[in-house]
């Protein structure tokens, strides 16, 4: 053979060679997880974007430009090095980046800048700063109008509440703060939708504010083992049933400098939650709920005085009503706001006036609206998103609030982010499909046209990607649909048999398959995949997106319907010729944590092994609002608890299981999986115990990554 024509092929076998060996690459956790040295390279890449008005603003390191929003072209507005060498002679501090860069003003050329040490207003076409604040103790609960230029902070070693107004005056607003008595956070441990504990009025002249008075709730016993000597750092823990905090709401007015509380009545055993303000600063809206959950009103009030002005609308219902949004004022009439309710069994919009009265319905449906995104005002029409689509989807849509003609505005597929600009014009949509990591458009709300912006490469295109379906199976009900996502290594042989695990959450405000990149799988998965495994992945009822009464469906049984539902995923793979039913194990976290045991100990002749990470054990140990909400309280419902509780299953356990529990878990204290343990001692059942020191719910940066090689290990030794 000729040498050159058998150099050439050479080449190429050694080319082809190389590439399959590329397509082979292995992942390992340091990629995959995101605690990992290398995961940032390994997800799919994104531009950070930001509305200056009208004009679409990409944010980066080192620069700021306008994005072109007809051809998505890009052009350099200022940069890292202009600011820093013509504003820190105005504000002492250099700006590290301009990641989180805002615009607050539509029609001015001002950019405000955090660096952790200040903040200011810059002008980059005069090339000044135009207001400059120090920011230095303030700590990171701060909220700062545009308004008014005024920021309101806790001092993070007094705990008191402070306004430092646009000329640097600084007020101390309260003297008692503490670890019992807080103020401007958030209350009711995050739950009803709440995030944040200080709201300013629209033109920035009046803040209203959470204060949380937890002197009656016992302390549950944190330990901090990282000093010379250990020494207790309790937690303020309601608990199912016992004392629960008393929160109020307070306004202070920079204009007359005083404070008044809101004069709601008694605060004992009640919920205030959804704070909003009148487009005119004047009235205070908030929903109030009783302890029960069951009984939610929306009530106004007088900014000024504190007084109750009235009661605009109640909803009641036999298991609960859990308001999660604030009402919503139209931005060209005063006099009419968007409430989101689930009272016809699906969370809707409704159209009232500020008198209480319904002026109509106007999303109605077997689909969920998942939140009001912003109005366009010339076309006097609400954006939002919604699962109208499919369950699996969230999809923009805008509704026109005099006709109801309802339009959607994005490609129809796939899990989808808009960010709208402030007149509603436009929108910058972030999404992914299954089979789609990250795409980016920019859509014009009026007449739909979209502009490809950025599409990013798949970064995993050499590696051993396994196989990602999705489908669904009937639950226990047998009528109701369930979506399940099913992951299969990358060289799977439906001749052979392959041990299967199921990972699980299945509680309530949550879900696992949806329609974003790869179903959404997490990166675990794909990590057993590639060591062997098939992993099933099922949202029972009782999660999210489907409704009211597919969520209420576990109403005062939380496990029960869930593990059911779970059971037909189990019987479904068990008619698959390449699952090994004598090897199936299961594995969750927090309440996929109780369902992991709860599986084990009721199922114990299924589930060979299972991975429980920060277990719920017994709701009676579990906090105040979230318990309550599902199970009622102890004393209501003991035949709920006593049925729920995995106590009096500890003596079921045959399989091997792994309890895994940061030793300061604030969420699922450590109660919970001692008690079991405990319970296990006396029964004589012998389940494995890892604890990471000092870690809360979740572990945190790398010790994720050690986390999940162990769980993994775990899987390894005893289930394949």
């Amino acid at each position: 053979m000729n040498k050159t024509w058998f150099s050439f092929l050479t080449l190429i076998a050694l080319f082809v060679g190389g590439q399959q060996m590329m397509a082979q690459k292995q992942f390992t956790l340091e990629e995959l997880n995101f605690g990992g040295k290398n995961y940032r390279q390994f997800v799919p890449e994104n531009r950070y974007t930001t509305w200056w008005g009208d004009e679409l603003i990409r944010t980066e390191a080192n620069q700021c430009s306008v994005i072109n929003k007809k051809t998505g072209k890009e052009r350099i507005l200022f940069t890292l090095d202009e600011i820093n060498k013509y504003a820190v002679s105005d504000c002492s501090s250099q700006v590290k980046n301009l990641f989180s860069a805002s615009f607050p003003y539509p029609r001015k050329p001002l950019v405000l800048l955090r660096n952790g040490e200040n903040m200011r207003l810059y002008n980059w076409k005069t090339k000044k700063t135009e207001w400059c604040i120090n920011t230095a103790d303030e700590g990171e609960v701060a909220e700062w109008n545009a308004n008014s230029k005024a920021t309101s902070y806790i001092e993070p070693k007094s705990q008191q509440l402070h306004i430092r107004t646009a000329d640097g005056n600084d007020t101390q607003l309260t003297t008692d703060g503490s670890r019992e008595i807080v103020y401007g956070q958030s209350v009711h441990r995050d739950e009803f939708g709440i995030h944040k504990g200080m709201f300013w009025a629209p033109n920035g002249q009046k803040l209203a504010f959470y204060r949380m008075d937890q002197s009656m709730v016992a302390d549950y016993p944190q330990v901090n083992i990282f000093d010379r000597i250990a020494k207790c750092e309790p937690d303020k823990y309601p608990m199912a049933g016992e004392t629960s905090h008393k929160v109020t709401v307070l306004v202070y007015d920079l204009t007359t400098k005083k404070t008044v509380t809101l004069q709601a009545g008694d605060p004992t055993d009640r919920y205030f939650t959804n704070i909003s303000w009148s487009p005119d600063s004047k009235i205070i809206y908030m929903f109030e709920l009783n302890r029960d959950q069951n009984d939610c009103r929306l009530v106004s009030y007088d900014a000024q005085t504190g007084k109750k002005i009235a009661e605009l609308y109640r909803e009641t219902h036999d298991k609960y009503v859990e308001p999660q949004h604030p009402i919503t004022f139209l931005p060209w009439d005063n006099n009419l706001f968007i409430m989101q309710s689930q009272r016809d069994g699906y969370n809707h919009l409704y159209l009232y006036q500020t008198n209480g009265k319904l002026v109509k319905q106007l999303t109605k449906g077997k689909w969920v609206v998942l939140d009001v995104i912003g109005f366009n005002t010339k076309d006097k029409s609400i954006v939002y998103t919604s699962t109208e689509k499919h369950a699996l989807q969230t999809n923009t849509y805008t509704i026109n609030v005099k006709t109801g003609k309802r339009r959607l505005l994005d490609n129809g597929r796939g899990y989808h982010s808009p960010s709208l600009s402030p007149s509603g014009t436009f929108i910058v949509d972030k999404y992914s499909e299954p089979t789609v990591p990250r795409n980016i458009e920019i859509i014009n709300t009026a007449n739909g046209k979209r502009t490809q912006y950025f599409e990013a490469a798949d970064p995993w295109k050499e590696y051993q990607v396994p196989t990602y379906t999705c489908g669904t199976i009937k639950a226990a009900d047998g009528t109701t649909d369930l979506y399940y996502r099913m992951v299969k290594p990358a060289n799977f042989d439906e001749n052979k048999k392959y041990p299967l695990v199921l990972y699980v959450y299945g509680g309530p405000h949550a879900h696992n398959v949806d329609a974003r990149w790869h179903y959404a799988s997490r990166s675990w998965e794909t990590y057993m995949a590639q060591k062997g495994y098939i992993l099933l992945i099922l949202d029972n009822r009782g999660s999210e997106r489907r409704g009211r009464d597919f969520e209420q469906a576990t109403f005062r049984q939380l496990g029960q319907i869930e593990m059911q539902d779970q059971m037909k995923g189990i019987e479904y793979v068990k008619t698959l010729p390449y699952v090994d039913a004598d090897r199936i194990g299961v594995h969750g976290w927090s309440f996929g944590g109780f369902m992991t045991i709860s599986l084990m100990t009721n199922y114990p002749e299924t589930f060979k092994v299972g991975v429980a990470g920060g277990p719920v054990i017994d709701w009676k140990w579990y906090e105040v609002m979230y318990g309550e909400r599902y199970m009622d309280t102890p004393q209501a419902n003991p035949e709920g608890y006593s049925k729920t509780s995995l106590i009096p299953q500890a003596k079921n356990l045959k399989g091997k299981l792994q309890i895994i529990q940061g030793t300061n878990d604030k969420t699922v204290v450590a109660q919970h999986c001692l008690s079991f343990i405990a319970e296990c001692i006396k029964q004589g059942t012998q389940p494995d115990f890892f604890v990471y020191p000092g870690e809360p719910h979740n572990m945190r940066g790398h010790q994720s990554v050690h986390l999940h090689e162990r769980i993994t290990q775990y899987f390894k030794d005893y289930l394949k």
